[in-house]
């Protein structure tokens, strides 16, 4: 498999941390540590809090200890991170389900953070070989295998700040629960808002208003020709029995509501205009 294959089948949070290394310029070390990675050189990584610690077989008999970090950031700066990824579904889904989201840097820079190494030199790293140069192929060699963890596991890399991922998935639900319950409550303190509001209106009173109206603002006018009946047309008269209604018993009934629209309009003005009442 070529180095453009193998770039193209990993995450992208795998390949940016690679690239990290990859940009370092002497690249005949740079191989050597590859092939470390490729040959199964390194024995065993394991984590003592956010340090990795490894074992990785040079030319001597026995293994060289390697030691590899980052700075880790503090409870409070996880705590500003975790909330902020809690604001936006999609992030706590793609965590909850393994993936790192592709913007996920901007959570950390939101809080002042950045959770890749800017350069080499913000990687921590110690070999117990003679090789005076940082990073040896051995340290490179565990910088190559912790790439292939991330593509695994993204949380492996928020371990090397200090988070396992255990404490961000409980971060998360806990956070996520919280904002569910609250959401739920609001609607509920509006449902019975609404509820009580609804069955507190006294029928009585409905349609009056006993306040005093501007006599500027109030119009006083008589219905249009057109009426509510013209809108909504000639009613559907049902079936009665095998028996159809003809359409003669439909125009007497319109004739007879038409006629009490009217009269009820007229009464209606008059009381408005307070004629004929007390």
């Amino acid at each position: 498999m070529t180095n453009d294959t193998l770039q193209a089948s990993r995450e992208w949070w795998s390949q940016q941390w690679l690239d990290l290394l990859d940009s370092y310029r002497f690249k005949k070390r740079l191989e050597r540590a590859r092939n470390y990675a490729r040959q199964g050189n390194v024995l065993s990584i394991e984590f003592q809090g956010a340090k990795v610690l490894a074992r990785v077989q040079g030319s001597e008999v026995e293994p060289y200890k390697v030691s590899l970090s980052l700075e880790p950031f503090s409870n409070e700066e996880w705590g500003y991170v975790i909330e902020t990824m809690s604001r936006k579904a999609i992030f706590a889904a793609k965590l909850l389900a393994g993936e790192m989201p592709q913007n996920i840097a901007e959570i950390f820079t939101a809080n002042g953070l950045s959770l890749f190494p800017f350069t080499l030199a913000d990687v921590k790293s110690k070999c117990s070989c003679p090789d005076k140069a940082n990073p040896c192929k051995h340290v490179g060699a565990v910088y190559y295998q912790l790439g292939d963890r991330f593509s695994e596991d993204p949380f492996v890399l928020f371990q090397l700040r200090g988070r396992t991922k255990e404490q961000i998935i409980s971060d998360l639900r806990q956070l996520r629960s919280g904002k569910i319950e609250a959401d739920t409550s609001e609607i509920s303190n509006v449902q019975q808002s609404i509820a009580h509001n609804k069955y507190s209106v006294k029928i009585d009173s409905f349609w009056q208003y006993n306040e005093p109206l501007e006599s500027s603002l109030v119009v006083i006018a008589p219905s249009s020709s057109e009426t509510v009946l013209d809108v909504l047309g000639a009613i559907p008269l049902a079936k009665e029995e095998e028996n159809l209604v003809n359409s003669t018993s439909s125009d007497v009934v319109m004739k007879y509501l038409n006629t009490i629209y009217t009269d009820v309009s007229q009464k209606a003005v008059l009381a408005a205009m307070n004629v004929g009442g007390s």
